[in-house]
């Protein structure tokens, strides 16, 4: 792999592992909201906080967006 193709497959992961942080943390976030204002809350929902719950689909999102840029890097790689 040249220079090149070694930058943008750094530059696919980043932007893949950003979306993935953003999306994670904001479908958590909303999430946790909605269970807040359900008419009975589970008690999951009560004892954890949201801020918690948040980091944890942040992560969740990074390692999904980071595997989904190695994969889509690794078939571009392949059928070159």
């Amino acid at each position: 792999m040249g220079r090149k193709n070694n930058r943008s497959v750094l530059i696919l992961v980043l932007v893949c592992g950003a979306s993935g942080v953003v999306l994670g943390g904001t479908a958590s976030w909303a999430e946790s909201n909605s269970c807040l204002q359900d008419a009975a809350p589970s008690a999951q929902c009560l004892t954890q906080s949201p801020m918690t719950r948040t980091i944890e689909g942040m992560s969740v999102g990074l390692v999904a967006g980071l595997g989904a840029a190695l994969g889509a890097a690794w078939q571009v790689k392949r059928a070159n």
